[in-house]
């Protein structure tokens, strides 16, 4: 893209027209002319209104205009919006990312310009005091009446609805009383800066270990220059602690922090320390936020207002004015890689915007990503260890449990040495979590009498049993139906079989076993929002459970004193299917799943059910052996000139015609670049072939490690016409390959 950040033209003789170039959020390689009027000064990042076809579109002041359209024929800038320009560096990070990843620059603006309505100034709000007089006499005062003019009488102006709901009366009660003259109304503008954080505020006593790593960050931050630190350190180190230390001495410079968490809306227990440690929340920023939180926290950021965010992945595309720091917390998590739209991954893009910015960027984890470890190891990262657990506490035993000898009872899940354990758990009145990344009751359901299998019609994936809800669902597209009384092959009635065991069925059985132990499901389909994560986390904490059963959303972060034993009951199940990463990512998740053992003063035990006990991803949990299982990884990787010792992209051709995808993918492969050190592997159908209703074919492009892959593909696509019912979609650097 040939974006202009600055004037790229002469300046136009007297008495020319001036014309800008505007970005829009659309599907568009190139910003459009647009006339200014007289009266109108818009600069480079300014937030316009201008006119495209029947329509008003917002969109970004790029630069200057290039001349290239006949002056008569520009259109106004129908407006400029009161707010400061989006930063030049914010400008530039939207150029690199659609560079990068191959996305049209107009997409990736859309990101950062996800909520059109933060650019007009709140409304002011219509708020009722009380009035001097007293109440006259034939002005009837009903209880309710009371309770809002008491309400009123100390505190501040309210909204008539805020009022209604705090006297539990109706909005009408208000109105009444606002025509009997009792009530003054007057607009108000709504309060807009948030509560700020203390950076003063002491925070707890740290170990030599902490202590220094927070030095070592309190510097990075304070030198106000780019800088990649790797924070490593074992479950338990208190890695948010040490960071919490870089956020309060770029508080204290004056400057905005981001805080990236894999999920934020599961992070209740990270909320509630960051307040505790600064003594006022942050700023979110994720998709469970309503729209005038939304809104606000956009606009808000935009002015300077936020001095913390702690968001998802999005968050990095907010208008921060001074950017300070960013911190990747659990940098190695899948999350962080966007599969829709402008395909990327957040922890790369977090640090291309601190090198952009001049700013420090901390990527903290357990199990680093390969990536990460291998730049750290080579001196790329800067990297800061913490070698043991805060507070004296100790990293769990782990035990695996070999399912070919220790062998569950039949259509039962749990070994009997997992069984044992539970119980002398409960006794010793202690807590126990048993994990498996598998939501529902059943994987699988069939028809013992024909054999039938129930699919989801719009994916390549079988349908999930979720018996509480009574319901078939396909978690990928999220088709959902209720659970047929008969085959729909052979028509058989009661035949319906479910294979496999969910978090439903362990629940099932674990009742079975204890029924006197508190137990409950932690899983993404049983805990509906934040609140609800929440609620769940503070019942762990306050030992209103005994078990909890629950998937991946288990592993993210949380710390309960009581939790001495985890049990993982399918620990081999992330192996399967030929993955890049599928060792990788089985051990970062069956590692973080067993640092919630033994995270107080009593000590952990984590038993990992495993079908291949001697698998190296199973013998380095076992032995604790983090570095050498990175190491037997990175020696494969190498060998294979696998990421990161080679680079990989792929293209994704979809359509809901089959045969027209598969000649497009067959085109695409003549059409491949090839030479003695690249290679393009396929057309192949993908792993999930067929997706939300659309038929998709993989093609994916191997090169050595300092290959510029994006010139490559370019010209790919170039000597192949796409037809219109298909997409091709790119994606530098894969993280999954389904």
């Amino acid at each position: 893209m040939n974006a202009r950040l600055a004037s790229s033209t002469p300046a136009e003789p007297a008495g020319a027209v001036r014309r800008v170039s505007v970005l829009l959020p659309l599907p568009l390689r190139e910003p459009y002319d647009y006339r200014v009027p007289p009266g109108m000064d818009p600069v480079p990042g300014d937030y316009v209104e201008v006119p495209l076809g029947p329509r008003r579109i917002i969109g970004v002041v790029w630069g200057d205009g290039t001349g290239a359209v006949d002056a008569a024929r520009l259109k106004p800038v129908v407006r400029r919006f009161d707010l400061p320009p989006m930063p030049e560096v914010e400008r530039r990070f939207v150029e690199w990312v659609a560079a990068y990843t191959m996305t049209l620059p107009g997409m990736v603006l859309k990101m950062a310009l996800s909520v059109p309505a933060a650019l007009e100034p709140p409304r002011p709000l219509l708020v009722y005091r009380r009035a001097a007089a007293e109440p006259p006499a034939d002005v009837r005062m009903t209880p309710a009446r009371r309770r809002i003019l008491d309400l009123l009488a100390d505190g501040p102006p309210r909204t008539a609805g805020d009022l209604a709901q705090e006297a539990a009366c109706g909005v009408s009660v208000v109105r009444g009383l606002a025509e009997a003259g009792l009530l003054e109304p007057e607009l108000q503008t709504p309060a807009r800066a948030p509560a700020r954080p203390d950076c003063h505020r002491p925070g707890p006593a740290l170990s030599a270990d902490q202590g220094a790593a927070a030095d070592t960050l309190r510097a990075a931050v304070e030198a106000h220059r780019y800088a990649a630190v790797l924070l490593d350190g074992v479950t338990g180190s208190g890695k948010t602690e040490v960071y919490y230390e870089g956020i309060a001495a770029c508080l204290k410079a004056g400057r905005q922090v981001l805080v990236l968490l894999p999920e934020i809306a599961l992070s209740a227990q990270w909320l509630d320390r960051f307040a505790r440690r600064f003594g006022a929340p942050p700023a979110e920023w994720h998709s469970d936020l309503t729209g005038t939180a939304r809104r606000d926290t956009w606009r808000a950021v935009a002015l300077g207002e936020v001095p913390v965010v702690v968001g998802a992945r999005s968050a990095l595309f907010l208008p921060f004015r001074d950017l300070g720091l960013i911190v990747v917390d659990e940098e190695h998590d899948s999350a962080y890689k966007q599969e829709d739209g402008a395909i990327y991954h957040a922890r790369d893009m977090a640090v291309a915007r601190a090198h952009l910015g001049g700013v420090p960027v901390v990527l903290a984890s357990a199990t680093p990503a390969l990536e990460t470890k291998v730049n750290a190891d080579s001196g790329r990262y800067a990297r800061i260890v913490l070698p043991a657990r805060h507070g004296g506490a100790v990293l769990p035993d782990v035990k695996l449990i070999d399912l070919r000898v220790d062998r569950p009872p039949p259509r039962q899940w749990l070994a009997p040495e997992l069984r044992r354990a539970l119980t002398d758990t409960l006794a010793e009145g202690e807590q126990a979590m048993l994990f498996l990344n598998r939501r529902g009751y059943a994987p699988l359901t069939l028809c013992r009498t024909c054999g039938h299998r129930l699919r989801c019609p719009n994916c390549t994936a079988w349908l999930v049993e979720h018996r509480l809800a009574r319901k078939l669902q396909c978690h990928h597209c999220g088709l959902s139906q209720p659970l047929p009384d008969t085959c729909p092959e052979c028509g058989d009635s009661g035949s319906l079989a479910a294979c496999g065991p969910g978090v439903e069925r362990i629940a099932e059985e674990v009742a079975h076993l204890f029924p006197d132990a508190r137990a409950a499901i932690m899983a993404s389909d049983t805990l509906f929002g934040p609140r609800a994560v929440q609620e769940m986390i503070g019942r762990i904490a306050a030992h209103e459970l005994d078990i909890v059963i629950g998937t991946q959303v288990m592993a993210k972060g949380h710390h309960f004193p009581m939790l001495t034993l985890v049990g993982v009951v399918d620990a081999d199940l992330g192996l399967a299917g030929g993955d890049l990463r599928a060792a990788e990512r089985t051990y970062q998740l069956l590692h973080q799943v067993a640092g919630r053992a033994g995270r107080g003063e009593r000590p952990g035990m984590v038993y990992l059910q495993t079908y291949m006990p001697e698998h190296p991803v199973m013998q380095a949990l076992a032995a604790g052996d983090r570095d050498g299982f990175y190491a037997l990884e990175a020696e494969m990787r190498l060998e294979a000139a696998m990421p990161p010792f080679g680079r990989l992209a792929a293209l994704i051709v979809s359509g809901e015609d089959e045969s027209l995808v598969d000649r497009t993918a067959m085109a695409l492969g003549r059409a491949a670049p090839r030479s003695d050190t690249v290679a393009v592997l396929g057309p192949a159908p993908a792993p999930l072939a067929l997706l939300r209703g659309r038929h998709r074919r993989r093609l994916l492009l191997k090169a050595p490690r300092g290959t510029a892959v994006q010139p490559l593909i370019a010209g790919w696509l170039e000597r192949v016409e796409i037809p219109n019912a298909v997409r091709v979609q790119v994606d530098v650097d894969p993280y999954s390959f389904l």
